[in-house]
């Protein structure tokens, strides 16, 4: 299906083994699940010798500290739309994982110029504080609705990437790369725990429409993807994961067999800004991704304002190749979501008991 026409060059997944120990990183938005993700995978190792929560939630930032009890943790409380707090917070920062954003996608709806100022507006604040602080590497993650974009969110994450990349070209001591990835599966504000939420207490699931697909992405694969752009990526490179995809619709049905329910479905319809299927790579930037294995990098579009030489020339492999989106990936049918399903703590805590704080390294 994808790459049927050799466009993409498939790379061997090579280590750089890159000096951390003695590094500093910083997160923003630290105290979501992706932060929390990557403390866990690097608190108790002998990798980075401070890592730095910037985020603007105090409660979650006590809450983070009595739950971890580390001293090379730090927290700096902030909001990436005011440069005046993410410029001190960077001072001494030798890595940058951006994760600081407006996700959700009604809310952007109805507050688009919200989306901008902690999407755009606040990403370029990170950009700038860590280019005036000589940071070795900051790697923004996007999402795959920035790909065609249709709603507020998607909009204000495709601006983001084009952002990142504008920076990348300017930036000569620092490194702008990206990663961009579908839902995580039971992060903050998704669909699994409301289902789940929903089937303990008795009431209907909330379908908007059984037939729309979406990634499916454990978290653990999301930093696992944000650390292989980490080691490998370029200025101006764009990340993608290869993940299987399924239906709301099979997605519900998993999570009723699982917990032996009998809870009635109610579709309720699509949501403002939705999509019946999301994008990871538009087929423009399938024509000059490289395939690494698990994952495609989208080098930089580094063409100038020059444009009198495209106009005569242009790409012809374009019409030839699809987009990678969830409705042509892999495809898991309810008894592949089992599957997938249990290798979220959630679920493993909910369905099987297990007391479950951490993904597996």
């Amino acid at each position: 299906m994808l790459c049927r026409y050799n466009i993409c060059r498939k790379v061997k997944n090579k280590r750089n083994n890159m000096q951390i120990k003695d590094k500093t990183l910083l997160i923003t938005g630290g105290t979501g699940s992706f932060g929390t993700a990557v403390l866990r995978k690097f608190i108790n190792t002998d990798h980075f010798k401070e890592i730095r929560i910037f985020s603007r939630d105090e409660k979650k930032q006590d809450d983070m500290r009595n739950q971890f009890k580390n001293d090379k943790l730090k927290f700096y409380i902030g909001d990436v739309r005011d440069y005046k707090s993410i410029e001190p917070a960077m001072r001494g920062v030798d890595y940058v994982f951006h994760a600081a954003a407006l996700k959700q996608v009604p809310s952007c709806e109805f507050f688009p110029m919200q989306a901008v100022k902690t999407n755009v507006e606040g990403t370029q604040n990170v950009i700038d504080a860590a280019g005036l602080n000589n940071v070795e590497k900051v790697i923004c993650l996007s999402t795959d609705k920035a790909a065609y974009p249709i709603n507020a969110m998607g909009i204000s994450k495709a601006m983001m990437e084009k952002v990142a990349v504008s920076a990348s070209r300017n930036l000569k001591n620092t490194v702008v790369c990206l990663t961009r990835y579908g839902n995580v599966m039971a992060s903050r504000g998704s669909v699994i725990p409301l289902f789940v939420k929903q089937i303990k207490s008795g009431e209907a699931i909330t379908i908007t429409d059984p037939t729309m697909t979406r990634f499916l992405m454990s978290l653990e694969e999301a930093v696992d993807l944000v650390l292989f752009a980490f080691e490998h990526g370029n200025s101006g490179d764009l990340f993608v994961n290869k993940a299987p995809a399924g239906t709301i619709g099979d997605l519900a049905q998993a999570i009723k067999e699982m917990f032996n329910a009998d809870t009635p479905v109610k579709i309720i319809g699509t949501r403002h800004g939705e999509k019946l299927y999301e994008t990871l790579c538009t087929r423009e930037e399938m024509v000059k991704a490289e395939d690494m294995g698990d994952f495609y990098r989208i080098p930089a579009d580094n063409r100038d304002l020059n444009y009198a030489q495209y106009f005569s020339e242009g790409e012809k492999d374009i019409s030839k190749i699809e987009d990678y989106h969830s409705h042509n990936t892999k495809q898991e049918d309810v008894e592949g979501m089992k599957k997938l399903l249990l290798k979220l703590p959630l679920i493993r805590k909910e369905v099987l008991g297990e007391d479950v704080l951490q993904y597996p390294d």
